[in-house]
């Protein structure tokens, strides 16, 4: 099973097997010469590299549309998911009463933005998952939404970070429009490795930073707003690069930019956008297509793996709920120190959503999925014969 994406690409192989890409990802060596490259050009030049940083944002931009399936105008840079979250949260406007519907689970900046609200009478309801894996499916969200007044917002990951479940965003959008409700969608934890169609299934709105799937550095991200919903956003820092005469300095009329960009306020990470920028190239290269389904085969190995040796999978591998997160638990094994003998081991995972965390991408190996299996069946007492076929 060869990787779609080169292994020679990203030096964290030469000393891990790196499943953990649903935390944080090694950066590939692309993307630390892109941004080597920019603080060059800016170190030469100051001023008169800016130009030429600024094209390649708009080249980076229109990468990252595709990957979004949404139109390159809809798309704005932010610092991370969190900033594209409140940008949301905030710039929509309230009354008392209204509500919002999150599943019970969610991470933390997915959930907090709307709790932050209720100073202002916002109701917050919750969707209980149901199962061992965490499970959200969309007759879940329409029973809570049901339950009261119809919701203004329903927000939720596209892929929960704990166990991995994925929810059906299309499907989801219609529940919630045919409420009179709009959809946030948490993407930072499928874009990258699960194909995204986002403006055809109907999502309002989309946030995602760099560091995980997509491969980048920390502190950069994207926002979609679909076109419908722009005007429904107050800027929440509103600067020169907000407005349709951005660099007419002397203009000090305030007519917002036509696209999401106006969100985005004042100078850009150019480092950052780089750097994003050629993980994308590499992602587009390969074709998120292939990564999915070579990520998808490396996860179904781990299950089979894992389950031969006596480990237990939490994660839903249904068809429609699977991810490329796979959760799974060792009985009588804490798995913080799971974790630390995967780490002697040489293997990268995460002690998340009750158990550990595996999260391989497009350049992992069914061999390290069978070196983590290989360990696993150690601590099960099934020696190290226990390998997925």
């Amino acid at each position: 099973m060869e990787p779609p994406l080169c292994r020679a690409d990203f030096p964290v192989t030469e000393r891990w097997a790196y499943l953990n890409h649903a935390g944080v990802a090694p950066l590939p060596s692309p993307a630390v010469e892109a941004m080597a490259g920019c603080a060059r050009r800016a170190a030469a030049g100051g001023s008169l590299a800016v130009e030429g940083h600024s094209q390649r944002a708009e080249e980076v931009r229109l990468a990252a549309s595709g990957l979004l399936g949404a139109p390159a105008v809809d798309v704005a840079f932010v610092k991370n998911t969190t900033e594209g979250l409140g940008f949301v949260a905030n710039g929509l406007t309230w009354q008392p009463g209204d509500r919002v519907v999150v599943p019970d689970l969610e991470f933390p900046s997915t959930l907090y933005p709307w709790l932050a609200l209720r100073d202002r009478g916002v109701v917050v309801d919750l969707v209980p998952t149901e199962g061992p894996g965490r499970c959200l499916p969309t007759e879940a969200f329409a029973t809570v939404m049901a339950d009261g007044p119809a919701p203004k917002v329903v927000a939720t990951s596209w892929v929960q970070f704990g166990r991995g479940w994925r929810t059906d965003l299309a499907a989801l959008a219609s529940v919630c429009h045919d409420a009179g409700a709009l959809l946030c969608a948490d993407v930072i934890q499928g874009l990258g490795v699960v194909p995204a169609e986002l403006a055809a299934w109907g999502v309002d709105f989309a946030m995602a930073d760099a560091h995980k799937w997509l491969l980048g550095p920390e502190g950069v991200g994207v926002l979609y707003v679909a076109g419908r919903c722009l005007d429904l956003l107050r800027p929440l820092e509103p600067g020169w690069n907000s407005v349709a005469h951005r660099q007419q300095w002397d203009n000090r009329d305030l007519v917002w930019d036509a696209g999401a960009r106006r969100l985005e306020g004042g100078s850009h990470n150019h480092a950052g956008i780089h750097a994003m920028g050629a993980s994308l190239d590499l992602l587009g290269a390969a074709g998120v297509d292939a990564v999915w389904r070579h990520v998808d085969q490396l996860c179904d190995r781990a299950c089979r793996g894992l389950a031969e040796v006596g480990a237990t999978v939490l994660s839903d591998r249904s068809t429609s709920g699977r991810s490329g997160v796979v959760t799974f638990a060792v009985e009588g094994h804490d798995p913080v120190a799971v974790h630390g003998r995967l780490l002697d081991e040489g293997i990268v995972v995460s002690p998340r959503g009750g158990g550990l965390r595996i999260s391989p991408h497009g350049y992992n190996t069914s061999e390290e999925i069978d070196a983590l299996v290989a360990v696993v069946g150690q601590l099960c007492g099934a020696g190290a014969t226990g390998t997925a076929r």
